[in-house]
């Protein structure tokens, strides 16, 4: 069933089982979308995020996806699409990377990311492409980095490929726009989920860090999930039917 932010069809959130990925999920259910969420590794995770959505009176599923794996994401994809329309792509899937400066980086982390990200965002946007364009258009929203606009140092492994798949939504916001197509991307500070989490727990960022970073920002706090998602279906939705190939930053003004 439609809303008026949405069209009949799903969104697929990639990466919906995380931190801030599950908030996506419901935010995009609250606002009238039915969902199909990945998880990588934590089934229980994905499954009580599907059961939360369903609750709320909305179609819901996960599947397993290692985005890596482009013969898995296409046989996902493409089965999700005889089943419904796919109207929005959430790209919310990260590695869990260490913080390393860029000379201390191992050509074989460094290729493990690429593969896993860089190649793995190409490789839903291969698969997923033309059954958005078939089905009249859709948006894609992709979660990534205030890095782009002020370094973050020893956070090159996020970053980076970033970077390049901020290059990639560029050019499908000015390649397919034509068609229905619309690309953009939130680019998130410091959030109170997920990795940050496991981060601060294991002491890699510790209180000086905090105060630091914090020094920085104009919004003197870490962000939270729902603000990312507030953003995330803003972008997704018809309301920002004419915005493409932007980032909005939430970031507590990080790079100002």
């Amino acid at each position: 069933m439609s809303s008026a932010d949405f069209p009949d069809g799903i969104a697929l959130v990639i990466g919906g089982s995380g931190g801030s990925g599950a908030v996506i999920c419901e935010e995009l259910a609250r606002a009238g979308s039915d969902v199909a969420l990945t998880y990588h590794g934590n089934e229980q995770r994905a499954a009580e995020t599907t059961d939360r959505l369903k609750a709320m009176g909305r179609h819901a599923e996960y599947h397993q996806l290692s985005i890596g794996d482009s013969k898995r994401v296409k046989a996902m994809i493409d089965e999700i699409a005889s089943r419904h329309r796919i109207h929005t792509v959430v790209v919310a899937a990260g590695s869990d990377i260490e913080q390393l400066m860029i000379r201390d980086l191992t050509p074989e982390k460094w290729k493990a990311v690429v593969d896993a990200d860089l190649n793995g965002f190409f490789n839903i946007v291969h698969a997923s492409l033309p059954h958005m364009k078939a089905g009249g258009g859709g948006s894609y929203v992709h979660i990534s980095s205030a890095g782009l606009h002020k370094w973050p140092e020893r956070d090159v492994l996020s970053v980076a490929p970033k970077a390049a798949i901020e290059w990639l939504i560029q050019g499908i916001a000015k390649e397919e726009g034509q068609f229905g197509i619309r690309a953009n991307s939130v680019a998130i500070g410091v959030i109170n989920a997920g990795i940050f989490k496991r981060l601060w727990a294991d002491g890699t960022f510790d209180e000086q860090w905090k105060d630091a970073v914090q020094a920085g920002l104009c919004v003197k706090r870490w962000g939270e999930p729902d603000e990312v998602a507030h953003a995330v279906v803003y972008l997704a939705s018809q309301r920002a039917a004419y915005v493409t190939g932007q980032i909005l930053s939430v970031d507590g003004g990080y790079g100002v």
